[in-house]
């Protein structure tokens, strides 16, 4: 359960107008007050309900008495607004559990103690089934303001005792928790079934203005995307003709007067503001020159060496740069689907929108702690992908998710496991369409039988917990031939391997054989050292410990088919 509390306000009668009416786009239904500060106050009911006004008159003088009775000693901003929101997983809660828990709010926060008869004045209204609000006037019956210092935290404290009282679902209100993404209300969600659609009208824009932003090279070309992708879309700008704002609207979702229903950026979520956007749009790193007579550097191979150095992120105490690279990998997820091949994008952007809710996209991030991978995102959009290319980031997208799956599990962030849960479900089936054809490929050019022996003798060197568990995969012979077409462009393949090895730990891989040959066939594209580089290389390598490896990844793993594997 979510408590949200409004910046105090001074119109009594506009805040109660709003409860006991429809709503934005007629959300409201079945208005009326669960419970008051005396159990007596005159109930308005629906607007245009039979005596509505005359009730609502009574209503607002009552709950202003104390106010109009302080005179200039009452406070400005007198109106207490407070919302209390259950999760969607939650049941449907009865009007008598309703008037319980705002009564427990309204004494924790302190503006209506139990059992003081001079609390403040408040009633609590529902009109849905997972929400309340409750109105107070900040007035006592003393003539005193009431004690509410730091409400906010004191209600949010009472609502966990009130969760386990009521076998509601748990909220993490660990201060260091990811906030992810808002998920739509139920009355979102029963409109969006009323209207065929399968999603939310707040999340179908969500998703379709994070995509476009995962596109875009500036705001003008931002918002051009959001016009071609069929959106409504206007835009607010300073008298020098800046653009300061925007909002958005899905054709044919319109309020009772037949006008569009318009969405902020922040409304949609707090990172995609205009300024937010600017932020991150700044923070894209060029493609660096390459030096004169070297092949240039495969975009997708540095994005995805950029996505497998994200768990090494989460791992480190300061959770600025694993923010900023979360972000922008989120980013990739949304632009993944449209340079992929036809028969995986919808898994694509599936994973893309679980993936919100996964991780937090509304914290204040740095993301020039990004700037490569952002870089390399811009660049991709451009360059030709196979379906080999795709499968190599993919499988590096797999291994971040796992570790953004245990990082939250550390944290027993349920709703978050859960969600990088369903991202890695659609990635992995994603994965499992494209990956067989171009392994298959390579499989085909696998070496003789005598090199293929020394490439063996270098695996059990290199990784010899998982040696034998590689040697059995098919994925095997793709292995060897990216290490025969390294050698073939002057790198050694023990030091490959080596280095291969070295880079991540294999222990999350389902195929330690896949994560291999996509990681070699990137090291093999760069270019190889010199003789004299290659032989402080191995003078180096003679002297460094083998890599520790987690007890559990020395089990062999059931034999699979490429398809099915990772």
């Amino acid at each position: 359960m979510i408590a949200n509390i409004v910046k105090p306000g001074s119109n009594t009668r506009g805040v109660l107008i709003y409860l006991f009416d429809k709503g934005r786009a007629n959300e409201h239904t079945d208005q009326h007050i669960v419970a008051s500060w005396d159990g007596f106050a005159p109930d308005p009911g629906p607007k245009g309900s039979p005596g509505h006004k005359e009730r609502m008159n009574q209503l607002v003088q009552a709950l202003d008495l104390r106010v109009q009775q302080a005179g200039d000693q009452a406070p400005e901003g007198h109106v207490w607004h407070c919302s209390l929101r259950a999760a969607p997983e939650d049941r449907t809660l009865t009007d008598a559990e309703w008037a319980t828990i705002a009564r427990r709010v309204l004494d924790a926060t302190g503006i209506a103690p139990d059992g003081d008869p001079d609390g403040c004045r408040w009633v609590a209204v529902r009109h849905a089934d997972d929400h309340i609000h409750i109105v107070a006037t900040k007035m006592r019956g003393d003539l005193r303001p009431p004690r509410n210092w730091n409400d906010y935290h004191r209600a949010m404290t009472e609502l966990t005792k009130i969760e386990t009282d009521f076998g509601l679902h748990q909220v993490n209100r660990d201060k260091d928790a990811w906030p992810a993404a808002k998920r739509p209300t139920r009355a979102e969600t029963e409109k969006a079934a009323r209207n065929g659609h399968s999603r939310a009208v707040r999340e179908q824009l969500r998703l379709t203005v994070r995509t476009a932003l995962s596109h875009a090279h500036s705001v003008e070309g931002f918002l051009g995307l959001l016009a071609d992708a069929g959106l409504q879309v206007e835009t607010r700008t300073l008298p020098s003709g800046d653009i300061n704002g925007y909002k958005v609207a899905l054709p044919g979702d319109t309020n009772a007067d037949g006008k569009p229903i318009w969405y902020s950026g922040t409304s949609l979520a707090t990172d995609l503001s205009l300024p937010k956007i600017q932020e991150r749009l700044a923070a894209t790193e060029p493609t660096a020159p390459q030096p004169t007579g070297r092949p240039r550097l495969n975009p997708w191979h540095q994005a995805t060496a950029a996505i497998e150095r994200i768990p090494h992120h989460l791992a480190q105490d300061d959770p600025t740069p694993a923010s900023a690279h979360l972000v922008a990998f989120g980013e990739i997820l949304y632009a993944l689907p449209a340079l992929a091949p036809t028969h995986i994008r919808a898994e694509l952007r599936k994973a893309a929108f679980a993936f919100e809710y996964a991780v937090n996209t509304r914290a204040r991030v740095d993301h020039q702690h990004a700037r490569a991978l952002r870089g390399a995102l811009k660049t991709i959009r451009t360059h030709p992908a196979d379906d080999g290319l795709v499968a190599m980031l993919m499988d590096a997208a797999i291994l971040t998710v796992m570790a953004v799956r245990r990082q939250s599990a550390l944290h027993h962030h349920d709703q978050q496991v859960a969600a990088a849960q369903q991202t890695l479900l659609h990635l992995q089936a994603a994965y499992g369409r494209a990956a067989p054809a171009p392994l298959a490929r390579l499989a085909e050019r696998k070496p003789p039988a005598d090199v293929t022996r020394r490439y063996v003798e270098h695996l059990r060197k290199a990784v010899p917990a998982y040696a034998e568990q590689i040697l059995d995969e098919a994925a095997w012979g793709a292995l060897a031939a990216v290490l025969a077409d390294a050698q073939g462009k002057g790198h050694d393949p023990a030091t490959l391997l080596r280095q291969a090895a070295g880079q991540r730990p294999l222990d999350d891989a389902r195929s330690p054989a896949e994560v291999l040959t996509w990681r070699i066939q990137r090291l093999g594209e760069r270019h190889a050292p010199s003789p004299r580089a290659r032989a402080a290389q191995a003078r180096s390598a003679v002297q460094r410990p083998v890599p520790t490896v987690h007890p559990a990844a020395a089990v062999p793993a059931p034999k699979a088919s490429p398809a099915r594997r990772r």
